[in-house]
C-alpha cells in the first residue's frame, strides 16, 4: 500500500503582519497636533487679554475730522499701537463673516487646512511614504503637490477674493476709525513688554523647538 501523503501545514508570511503593522500607523501626530492646538489657545488668550475696552474703541465723543493728511496719519498711527488688538479682532470678525455667508468658499478652505494638517504639517516621521495610484510620493512631491493645489484653490476659486475683499472692507474699516479717533486722551504704552508684542501669531515663534519634525 502506498504511505498516506503527509499534512499539509500553513505557512504565514512576514508581509501580512507588516501590512497590518502600516494599516494601523497613525496618519496623524496626536502629540504634536495637541501643542500647536494649545500653543494658539495660549497665545489667542494673552493676546486678547491685552485688548482695551470696547467702549473706549466707540466712544462718540472722541472722534474728530483731522485738519490735514498728516494729522490723519499720526492719529492712525498711535491708533494702531493702542488698539492694535481689536483691530486684530475686527479684522478676524471680517473674515468670518465673510466666509460664513460663503458655505462653499469655507468648506474649500477647510479642506484645504486638512490637507496641510494631515499630509504634511502634522504627519508622523515615521509614516510611510503616500501612495496615490499605485504611485508613493515623497515628502518634497507631497510637499509640491499641496503648493499647486493652494495655488489653485486661492487663485481659480471665489476663496482667494473672497479673503481679500474681506481684509480690504477690515482695513478700510480700521483706517478710518484710526484718523478720526482723537488719540489725546489715549495712555500709549509702547514700550510694555507683557504687551501682546507678537500678535496673534506669537505661538509660531517656538515651533521649531518642540513642533512635529517635518521632513522636507
Amino acid at each position: 500500500m502506498a504511505s498516506a501523503a503527509p499534512p499539509i501545514l500553513p505557512v504565514s508570511t512576514a508581509g501580512g503582519g507588516g501590512g497590518a503593522a502600516t494599516a494601523s500607523a497613525p496618519a496623524i501626530s496626536v502629540p504634536a497636533l495637541r501643542l500647536f492646538l494649545s500653543r494658539l489657545s495660549d497665545s489667542a488668550r494673552r493676546s486678547l487679554a491685552h485688548r482695551r475696552p470696547w467702549s473706549e474703541l466707540l466712544d462718540r465723543t472722541a472722534f474728530a475730522r483731522p485738519d490735514s493728511l498728516s494729522d490723519a496719519a499720526s492719529r492712525l498711527r498711535k491708533n494702531l499701537a493702542y488698539f492694535r488688538v481689536n483691530y486684530l479682532a475686527l479684522l478676524a470678525a471680517a473674515l468670518a463673516l465673510s466666509l460664513l455667508s460663503h458655505p462653499f468658499s469655507l468648506l474649500l478652505l477647510l479642506a484645504l487646512l486638512a490637507a496641510w494638517a494631515f499630509l504634511y504639517l502634522f504627519r508622523p516621521a515615521d509614516a510611510p511614504p503616500l501612495v496615490l495610484f499605485r504611485r508613493p510620493f515623497s515628502d518634497r512631491e507631497v510637499l509640491a503637490g499641496l503648493v499647486l493645489i493652494t495655488l489653485l484653490v486661492v487663485f481659480l476659486t471665489s476663496v482667494g477674493s473672497l479673503i481679500v475683499s474681506a481684509l480690504t472692507v477690515g482695513a478700510a474699516i480700521v483706517c478710518v476709525h484710526g484718523a478720526f479717533r482723537l488719540p489725546e486722551d489715549l495712555f500709549l504704552d509702547e514700550q510694555d513688554p507683557g504687551g501682546p508684542s507678537g500678535g496673534l501669531l506669537s505661538f509660531l515663534g517656538g515651533a521649531p523647538a518642540s513642533g512635529p519634525a517635518v521632513l522636507v
